[in-house]
């Protein structure tokens, strides 16, 4: 959105009300635009308060990866309102391959694991959503049934754009669509879907060491679900997002 390069341009960064119930972002009297040029406009005042929290505390050369409240609102504006039922298919699609329904199947504390950290959220989809997963073990791929895969897509279709594009980045970046839906409909903490995610490096790194490619790959996914747990807080005034029941 921003280049690392860019000089802060701006004293003021406010939130202001644009009409009923919508707000933007006003940098010295300028409302803010998305980098496709459309309006920035919000509907959550929360939101809109800690983007432009993010723009003042910008030094004077700004800092993009400082600012992730930003680029997800962006991303939902400019990427995901209009192509949203792409989206949805592609996310459904991660159900259909979901990381928590491949299983070890050995050592035997991996495979404990593993039934103790994913099948509790597999069992959540099946109640909350009425998507029953299959389960396998290896990763040779198995297929879902159209039941299970039409129940994730109710649960994903009715999340409004904002809480799309966060349950988007979580999904995209754990392999696990289930385990994105827990954390945006509130079931797990961002602690939770970290250690979810993580639970084969996680196994990995304590028998063998720690790599530094792989902890800076946990660093990253750490901060993604944190900064969409935090999207999601912000857009629903604290409440959970509104998952579709079965």
């Amino acid at each position: 959105m921003l280049s690392e390069r860019t000089r802060r341009f701006y004293r003021e960064a406010t939130a202001a009300p644009v009409e009923a119930g919508s707000f933007t972002i006003v940098l010295d009297g300028r409302a803010m635009r998305t980098p496709a040029g459309a309006p920035f406009v919000l509907v959550s005042p929360d939101l809109a308060q800690a983007i432009a929290e993010e723009w003042s505390a910008q030094p004077d050369m700004l800092r993009p990866d400082t600012m992730p409240l930003t680029r997800l609102a962006a991303t939902a504006i400019d990427r995901i309102a209009p192509q949203r039922q792409a989206m949805i298919d592609t996310l459904v699609g991660y159900g259909g391959s979901d990381l928590v329904c491949y299983r070890a199947s050995g050592p035997p504390d991996l495979v404990v694991r593993q039934h103790r950290s994913w099948q509790p959220l597999l069992d959540w989809a099946a109640d909350r959503l009425g998507a029953h997963l299959a389960v396998t073990e290896g990763v040779m791929p198995i297929t879902q049934s159209p039941q299970a895969l039409a129940a994730l897509a109710r649960a994903v279709s009715g999340l409004d754009d904002l809480a799309l594009t966060a349950l988007a980045v979580v999904a995209q970046a754990s392999g696990s669509l289930v385990i994105a839906l827990a954390l945006t409909a509130g079931r797990i903490d961002p602690a939770a879907a970290l250690a979810a995610a993580e639970q084969d490096a996680d196994y990995q790194a304590e028998r063998w060491g720690a790599v530094a490619e792989i902890t800076e790959r946990r660093r990253r996914l750490e901060s993604e679900i944190a900064d969409a747990a935090r999207f999601l807080a912000l857009i629903r005034h604290g409440d959970r997002p509104q998952i579709v029941d079965a």
